[in-house]
Formats: structure tokens, sequence, C-alpha cells
């Protein structure tokens, strides 16, 4: 197989990977607030539900988590599921699991606002929503934007572990190939995709974040 045709057949498992990459921070970034939140919460059951849920996502293999979500509705409900399932299964687990990540980082964030800014927002009469999503809310995701984009260029590469339930994403198709062709160029070639793909999300990342640095010179 020449590396022109290997190129070609990683291609169409790049657009899996990506699809992959950007659906699960379309639902893990927003979900893991309502976590965050939740883990705040003065409600006792409700923190503590938010705290085993984030202890399990982070406390456990993504690939486990992946093959569990994948056999639940035959194994727990006796559904049987078509082979599309893999890819939604894929995506369900990689949002839960990274929304737990992101649900940690929000908290850290929410806690390092001092609590005067609270204080000072109660005084000028605005209600707790309104601080939390004009005063609280931008100045928290500027502080963990940093840690966020340490979590999305992991992202990246986990996006791989999908092989587990042979979803078809790129580096499912170069072990394919390599085992096929008994040779190493697919995988060193998905390497090459890999470090790309990553290169250009760190500098998206890094712009955003020096747009919105609170130490800009």
């Amino acid at each position: 197989m020449t590396l022109e045709v290997i190129f070609l057949k990683l291609m169409s498992g790049m657009g899996v990977t990506v699809s992959i990459f950007l659906l699960t921070l379309l639902f893990s970034i927003p979900l893991g607030l309502p976590i965050a939140l939740a883990r705040m919460s003065k409600h006792k059951v409700l923190s503590a539900i938010a705290g085993v849920y984030i202890s399990v996502m982070r406390g456990t293999p993504l690939m486990l988590q992946i093959i569990v979500i994948y056999f639940l509705p035959f194994y727990g409900f006796g559904i049987n599921v078509t082979a599309g399932y893999r890819f939604i299964a894929v995506i369900i687990a990689f949002s839960l699991n990274y929304a737990a990540y992101f649900a940690e980082i929000y908290r850290s964030g929410i806690q390092s606002i001092p609590k005067g800014q609270y204080e000072a927002a109660q005084i000028l009469g605005y209600s707790g929503f309104q601080t939390f999503v004009l005063i609280v809310m931008p100045q928290m995701f500027k502080r963990v934007l940093p840690a966020m984009t340490n979590e999305i260029i992991t992202l990246v590469k986990d996006t791989s572990l999908s092989f587990a339930i042979a979803t078809a994403e790129m580096f499912t198709m170069a072990k394919q190939i390599a085992a096929k062709e008994a040779s190493l160029m697919p995988l060193m070639a998905a390497g090459v995709f890999y470090y790309i793909f990553n290169f250009i999300v760190a500098i998206i990342c890094k712009k955003v974040e020096k747009k919105y640095d609170y130490y800009k010179i």
C-alpha cells in the first residue's frame, strides 16, 4: 500500500476523530458548570451525588467507561443496539468524563473569586443570579482558561481510546492498516496527524488565553 493510499484512509478516520473532539467539547463544557454548582451546593445530598459522580468519572479509566456505556443498553436493559450506536456511546462517555474534569476546574475558578465581590454586588442591588452571571462567571472563565486548555489538548489524544469499541477513528484505521500491511508506517503517519491536530488546537487555545489574559502588558 502506497503512502498516498495510507494518507487517504487515515483522512477518513481523521474526520471521525475531529467529530469526537468537537462534539465532546460541545456537550462537556456546558455540562461541567451545573455539576460544579451542584458540587458546591449547600444541599448535602445534591453535593454528595455530584461528588460521587466526579469521583467515579475521574477515578476510573475512560476506556472502561466507553465499554460500559456501549454494552449497558443490552446487558442492563436487554436492548439491542445497532453498529451506529458505537459513535453515540463514545460521545456520551467522553462528554460525561470530561464534564467531571471541567466541573472541578470551574469549581476552583468560582472559589477563587474574592468574597468581597459578592458583598459589593449585594450592596449594589444585584440578585444572586445576576451576581453569578454578570460578575463571577466572566472572571471565573478567564481564570480557568489555562487549566481548560490542558484538558482540551489531552482530549485530542484521548480520542484514540474510542478504538475500544471499534469506532473507525484515525487510530483504529491506522491499527487496521498496520496489521494488514505488517508495517509501522500507518501508525507513524497517525502520530504525525495527532501532533498536527494537537498543535493547531494548542495555538487556538493560546490565542483565546492571550485575548482574555488578566496580565497583558
